[in-house]
């Protein structure tokens, strides 16, 4: 667990009601933004979520808290693996500010720790997506170093792309 000023941030315990809770209302208010689509989270991820979270060692949360003990943040990760590189790397799959605290670095400060735990899981390095209309995240991840992927400049940008099953 790590604290600024102003914030208290700890990798979440699955097993732990609290944060669960906090991770459940923050997601949710996410996915009811429209940068997370505008809809709740389903009763089945509500009620499941938790569970799944704890059965899989190859996920991981920050959270962050402010003074009075509020839920402000989270980040999702998801441990990958480089078959280049040969070493795991760490997929930062949500991260989720309460507008009331945005502007703040609460974002900074979470992938920070983000970070921390990636290298303490020997990861060769960080991966994201952010929707392109989302100026303000991208400029928070081009200052804390994150690049558009490409291997040959002449080949182009990688582009995110998903198929539902």
């Amino acid at each position: 667990m790590t604290a600024d000023a102003t914030l208290t941030l700890c990798q979440a315990d699955y097993a732990k009601p609290l944060h669960m809770q906090a991770l459940l209302d923050l997601l949710d208010g996410y996915a009811r933004d429209p940068m997370g689509g505008a809809e709740p989270l389903s009763d089945f991820a509500k009620a499941n979520l938790p569970q799944a979270l704890a059965a899989r060692p190859f996920m991981f949360s920050v959270l962050a808290f402010d003074l009075t003990g509020l839920p402000v943040g989270l980040v999702n990760c998801v441990e990958g693996f480089s078959t280049f590189a040969c070493q795991p790397l760490v997929n930062v799959h949500d991260v989720v500010v309460l507008a009331s605290h945005r502007g703040q670095r609460v974002a900074e400060q979470m992938l920070a720790l983000v970070t921390q735990l990636a290298r303490v899981r020997g990861a060769c390095k960080l991966t994201l997506e952010v929707l392109e209309g989302n100026m303000p995240a991208q400029k928070l991840y081009r200052r804390l170093g994150f690049e558009n992927y490409q291997l040959d400049p002449a080949m182009g940008q990688a582009q995110f792309m998903q198929k539902w099953l």
